[in-house]
């Protein structure tokens, strides 16, 4: 009986052996199959990523066409720049409406003292169109603000009296390959004030005159051109 309690128990250690070998490399396999769905999780988020290096490959501010707005376009409808410049004595802005000499009639008294002490300007840019060929064309406006009251070699001063202004308006269309054609038109300068400038005044032609020119422009370097998306 006692042989037979042996055998038994040999055989039951034997068996439990057996079970413990056959379980332990079954724990490893499952872990494949644990993370088989972390895997397909995976790639099915990998194509959520993809687009984000397309994203940045985006040249311009250009909303794509098909969800733009015929008007105003989102965005870059309307931009510029403003500055305001102040000139040191000795170095004043000369919008050409007083002689160089103009201290010859009256010195510290004269009448024509249009040298200028400040200057504003900048430029507006407009585009009115979002699509089709039109969202090539911009319209643009550049003012200039002349302030002073300084005659040369007889008189400088820090006072802000208004002198007039002058401006440019255009179109700009947008070629491709960053060249623009512009159409510019330049207007005399304007007084603020009416009162006479003395024998001095050389008239109102201003610095340019008055004219219009057509011109092609080239954008160059790294800094981004609002429309070279209009491809």
């Amino acid at each position: 009986m006692r042989r037979l309690l042996v055998i038994v128990s040999m055989l039951f250690c034997c068996w439990a052996a057996v079970a413990q070998q056959s379980t332990e490399p079954a724990s490893p396999t499952t872990q494949p199959a644990a993370s088989a769905p972390a895997t397909a999780q995976a790639t099915v988020n990998s194509p959520q990523t993809a687009p984000n290096p397309a994203a940045k490959q985006q040249p311009t501010f250009w909303v794509p066409d098909p969800d733009e707005r015929w008007w105003f376009p989102q965005g870059n409808w309307i931009y510029g720049f403003a500055q305001f410049d102040i000139a040191p004595p000795h170095n004043e802005p000369d919008p050409n409406l007083c002689a160089a000499n103009s201290g010859d009639f009256g010195g510290v008294n004269a009448s024509c003292n249009a040298f200028a002490r400040y200057l504003i300007w900048g430029q507006v840019t407009v585009r009115p169109f979002g699509k089709t060929a039109l969202r090539r064309l911009k319209l643009f406006w550049n003012p200039t603000f002349v302030f002073g009251n300084n005659v040369p070699q007889y008189k400088y001063t820090w006072s802000m009296d208004g002198i007039g202004w002058e401006r440019q308006w255009g179109a700009d269309v947008y070629l491709g390959r960053r060249f623009d054609l512009r159409l510019t038109q330049q207007f005399l300068f304007e007084r603020f004030s009416s009162r006479p400038l003395g024998p001095g005044y050389l008239g109102p032609n201003g610095p340019w005159g008055r004219f219009f020119t057509v011109g092609v422009r080239k954008y160059f370097g790294n800094p981004k051109v609002i429309d070279e998306g209009a491809q």
